[in-house]
């Protein structure tokens, strides 16, 4: 049996998920906030503005690298609580597949994207379709999904690249289709860094 998505983001969704006296939200292991999305849309969009035309690329970079390290310290972070380890871990059969399975579930059940693996070869490649992710509303134009490309070449590292934290840098993810280009839906893909 493999992580069967739905019950997953049902059993996340109905964990009570709240800041503390500090304004924190402590859950998963690791610390979340809900600030809006159209925060991290106006931050990313004013950041590209201000930066040359030739600059762009590096920018671009520099954008999908804060996801990055965020998703693979946070990822390291959901993947090894109480929680995960209630509400996915006892559905997985198919090892790392299933944690990836299930770490999407997470990510669908927070609401950064309706997104799932529609192809994994274990170690080699993998590629997520997204719907309904927030940075498909940014405003600027191209493929804009900075985080999801960030979050999924850290969440295949965690699954298939050396022991936390040994494996970062060994995979990198293109978005090759964009909600906020018109296409029907995000895909992205995670493959080795050469």
């Amino acid at each position: 049996m493999t992580v069967m998505r739905d019950q997953v983001v049902k059993a996340l969704a109905k964990l009570e998920v709240k800041g503390n006296e500090d304004g924190l939200i402590p859950a998963f292991g690791v610390l979340v906030n809900q600030l809006p999305s159209s925060f991290w849309n106006m931050f990313a969009e004013r950041m590209m503005e201000a930066v040359p035309r030739e600059r762009k690329g590096e920018m671009e970079s520099a954008l999908v690298n804060c996801a990055y390290e965020c998703g693979y310290h946070t990822g390291w972070g959901i993947i090894n609580s109480e929680e995960f380890k209630a509400v996915v871990m006892p559905m997985v059969t198919e090892g790392a597949k299933d944690v990836l399975r299930g770490a999407y579930a997470v990510f669908t059940a927070w609401g950064w994207a309706k997104s799932g693996i529609v192809q994994i070869r274990e170690a080699e490649r993998m590629v997520v379709r997204a719907v309904d992710y927030y940075e498909m509303d940014s405003g600027g134009s191209g493929n804009r999904a900075y985080m999801i490309r960030g979050v999924s070449s850290a969440f295949f590292e965690l699954a298939y690249a050396d022991a936390y934290p040994d494996g970062m840098d060994t995979y990198t993810c293109t978005q090759t289709l964009g909600v906020e280009c018109g296409d029907k839906f995000g895909e992205f893909v995670v493959e080795p860094k050469s």
